[in-house]
C-alpha cells in the first residue's frame, strides 16, 4: 500500500477512535438502519494490493458535531477555523462564492493535457470536480496506474462553511448543511491499488 493511503488509513481510524472515547460512551446504541432524519458520514478504503487492507469508518453527524464543536486547539475553536490573511493570498473568499451561485450551470475549467485532465463545473446545486491522472509506461504507451478522483460539494455547504467575515471557517455550520442535502457521495478516488470513497446516508452499517 501507498505511504500516503497509510497514512490517510491510520489517520482516519485515530479519529473515529478519539470520536468514540469522547462522545460515544452516553450515546444509546442505535439500530442497523438509521431513521430519514439521521445521517452518517462513511469513509471506506480498499487496497488491491498485496496486503489487501480494508478501512471502513462510520460516523454519525451528530457526533461529528459533537466533537469538533468542544475542541479548542490551535486555529480550532467553537467549530470554527480560524484563517489568517497570509492564507487567503488575497482572495475573497465570500466573494468567489457568490459569483459561483450566481452563473449558470456549465463548465468553469476544462483541462486536457497530456498528464492529467481536469474538469469543474456546476451542475444542478453542486460544485464538481474531475480530475484523471495519465500516467505512462516506460514504453510510452498508457498505462492504468493513472489516478480518478472525483469531488462532489453541494453548494450549500459550502456556503456554510463560510462564516460571516472573511478571516474563518464554520466547520459545524458546514457539517450541519451536509446533513441538511440528503445521502450523496462526495469523494471517490481510484488508482491502481486503492479505491477511497467518502459519502453520506442514513445508514450506519456504510454497506
Amino acid at each position: 500500500m501507498k505511504t500516503h493511503t497509510r497514512k490517510l488509513m491510520f489517520g482516519l481510524v485515530g479519529s473515529a477512535m478519539l470520536m468514540a472515547a469522547l462522545v460515544v460512551a452516553p450515546v444509546r446504541a442505535q439500530g442497523t438502519q438509521g431513521s430519514s432524519s439521521e445521517r452518517w458520514l462513511h469513509v471506506r478504503v480498499d487496497c488491491s494490493d498485496a496486503k489487501g487492507d480494508t478501512v471502513h469508518v462510520n460516523v454519525p453527524v451528530e457526533l461529528a458535531i459533537a466533537v469538533i464543536g468542544n475542541v479548542n486547539h490551535d486555529h480550532l475553536h467553537n467549530g470554527h477555523i480560524s484563517i489568517g490573511h497570509s492564507d487567503l493570498n488575497g482572495t475573497d473568499l465570500h466573494a468567489m462564492l457568490q459569483a459561483i451561485r450566481n452563473a449558470k450551470d456549465g463548465e468553469f475549467v476544462t483541462v486536457n493535457s497530456r498528464d492529467n485532465d481536469v474538469r469543474v463545473a456546476k451542475q444542478g446545486g453542486l460544485l464538481l470536480v474531475h480530475v484523471v491522472d495519465h500516467k505512462e509506461r516506460r514504453d510510452g504507451k498508457d498505462s492504468n496506474d493513472g489516478q480518478n478522483v472525483e469531488v462532489r460539494v453541494p453548494l450549500t455547504v459550502v456556503d456554510a462553511l463560510l462564516a460571516p467575515g472573511n478571516n474563518e471557517l464554520d466547520l459545524v455550520g458546514a457539517i450541519r448543511a451536509l446533513a441538511a442535502s440528503g445521502a450523496t457521495e462526495l469523494v471517490n478516488v481510484k488508482d491502481r491499488d486503492n479505491t477511497i470513497r467518502v459519502w453520506l446516508d442514513s445508514s450506519n452499517t456504510g454497506a
